[in-house]
């Protein structure tokens, strides 16, 4: 049997409850309130249950129009028919009643046919719309799905052309790392509880929420957002999201796109918004962003460098460059390290600064890592037919490289394929690496070290595990990072940097490891580092990179001191 649908009667005269419940009782479950505050309870007691509301407008304690004004304050609340019954038959409380959120209006004494057919309309309407609500929203977390976010941010948006509003996308920073460590059933519990939050918020906002995609959230508010407001919104949703229990940090980036243009259709508005929250994602100090033109064109580029990535590696557009080591104690050649040049077919020559993170970050660099590998191997070879000096070249391997089981295994055949020994290719890995997996990179290193090869810690003292590194690595070679060099001006240097680049060295020469200073620009900073004890410098004091056809003649024209590297076995 179907159950009945509910009707809340809200009257403060017993009498007319009993007339009302009487005429409508066959067809609908009646529920009774004697007052305003009562049927507001009423209300969030049987929250999702209650499909129209009979309401008198003249009560004590609180009348029929400050119940309308409550209900409208709540979404849900507001979607359920009022039929405002009333004694009072004058227009201007009809108006008054539908103004303020009421279906319809009927005085007394009223037709009982009527009554019901109209009850029975507005109920039928109301289903409906309920019925169509579940299609619009997410099965999930409950708020708007992604068109259905469109639709009514396009009506909303339409319906005040003098309203400022803010578009804000969120996007949940390693989201498929809680996927991964905690499974999909903590990942769905996740995306409930920031769901809750921002629907909360929005409200709190007169705005909507909708779920975007997976992990990307979208809020529409009426005001423009300033920094305060960005701040102090960020600040209440992160102190709420510290609530989850999880043991791991979880941080949200927030996109804003402030609507100044209300023919931009409003898809295109959130894309924007998310390209505004995908360029902080990665800078820990930074939370949120605002859409502008700059950020589009950045993404442009970007696309640009990636889409041409495959093409130039399979049409050799990438070239390797080789940068000159020097020892600083008689300035003669001691090696060199291979680096990565690309002119791009579209934007010219590109700075590895702006195209090696990008590789990073969409895996590509493990090719083009394997592609520098063989190509300076290529070198190698090609100088020992020569009857070259055996020259040691140092080649980058980046994290993700050391994320490959079989990495050793590759390296080493490509060093066997052009007859070297492993001892002429330095493997250059950065302590980040250690960081983000020490277990897994001191498996590979060992093994590296086992088959032959020297390995060289680039960008040393940059982390915070450098020392525990040290005593767990089996490295030969310590780069110092850039940053000290830069720290270096006039043959002067801040006392507590002094001391650490002193202690750096004297700790690599205590455990018989080789120093190598990397971005020497001048005289003074060459002599400070000899002056230290380190023992060799790369930078354009001594020689920028340069094509291999002119290291070549650079090695015919000079002399060569081929360095004893101590084995830190």
């Amino acid at each position: 049997m179907k159950s009945k649908f509910k009707i809340l009667i809200v009257d403060n005269q017993k009498i007319n409850r009993k007339i009302l419940s009487r005429l409508l009782c066959d067809f609908y479950e009646i529920i009774e309130a004697d007052n305003g505050r009562s049927a507001l309870a009423t209300l969030r007691s049987q929250k999702g249950t209650i499909s129209a509301v009979l309401l008198d407008p003249i009560m004590p304690i609180m009348n029929g129009y400050d119940v309308l004004k409550e209900m409208s304050k709540n979404p849900e609340m507001a979607a359920i028919p009022v039929i405002v019954i009333s004694q009072d038959n004058k227009e201007d409380s009809e108006i008054k009643a539908l103004q303020m959120g009421a279906r319809d209006f009927i005085s007394t004494p009223y037709n009982p046919k009527i009554l019901r057919r109209r009850l029975s309309n507005l109920i039928e309407l109301y289903e409906s719309n309920l019925c169509i609500g579940h299609i619009e929203r997410d099965t999930l977390t409950g708020i708007y799905t992604k068109d259905a976010f469109y639709r009514h941010a396009t009506e909303i948006l339409g319906s005040n052309p003098a309203t400022p509003f803010t578009l804000v996308a969120t996007d949940i920073e390693h989201f498929k790392l809680v996927n991964d460590s905690f499974g999909s059933v903590t990942g769905d519990e996740l995306l409930q509880y920031i769901a809750k939050i921002l629907q909360h918020d929005s409200r709190q906002l007169h705005g909507i929420c909708a779920r975007h995609s997976e992990d990307h959230f979208m809020i529409l508010v009426p005001k423009y957002a300033d920094d305060e407001n960005m701040r102090s919104f960020i600040d209440a949703t992160q102190k709420e999201l510290r609530q989850f229990p999880l043991n791991m940090k979880i941080s949200l980036k927030f996109g804003v796109y402030l609507i100044k243009n209300l023919q931009t259709p409003v898809p295109i508005m959130c894309d924007r918004a998310i390209l505004a929250a995908e360029s902080v994602k990665g800078h820990y100090e930074k939370s949120y962003a605002y859409y502008d033109d700059s950020i589009r064109q950045r993404l442009l580029r970007e696309q640009q460098i990636i889409d041409e990535m495959k093409s130039s590696l399979e049409k050799n557009r990438f070239q390797v460059f080789l940068q000159p080591k020097y020892d600083l104690t008689n300035e003669k050649i001691a090696g060199a390290e291979a680096l990565v040049r690309w002119t791009h077919p579209k934007l010219g020559a590109l700075s590895p600064s702006e195209f090696i993170p990008l590789f990073e970050h969409t895996g590509f660099i493990t090719e083009l890592d394997e592609y520098v590998w063989n190509h300076t191997c290529e070198i190698l070879q090609n100088w020992n037919q020569k009857g070259l000096p055996h020259i040691q070249v140092s080649v980058n391997v980046s994290r993700k490289d050391i994320y490959q089981e079989n990495l050793p295994k590759i390296i080493w055949n490509i060093v066997k394929q052009h007859a070297l020994e492993p001892s002429q290719l330095h493997l250059e890995i950065t302590e980040t690496a250690y960081t983000e997996n020490a277990e897994q990179l001191i498996s590979v290193v060992n093994e590296l070290k086992r088959i032959g090869f020297l390995i060289e810690m680039d960008d040393f003292g940059t982390g915070y595990s450098s020392l525990n590194m040290l005593s767990e690595l089996p490295i030969d070679i310590l780069k110092l990072d850039m940053r000290f060099m830069n720290s270096i001006k006039k043959g002067t240097l801040q006392k507590n940097k002094h001391n650490i680049l002193e202690f750096i060295i004297s700790l690599a020469k205590w455990i018989n490891l080789q120093v190598v200073a990397e971005g020497v620009e001048n005289k003074e900073q060459a002599d400070f580092l000899c002056k230290l004890g380190c023992n060799y410098a790369q930078g354009y004091y001594y020689a920028k990179p340069m094509p291999v056809n002119e290291f070549t003649q650079l090695l015919n024209d000079s002399d060569i001191e081929i360095p004893l590297i101590p084995s830190s076995y």
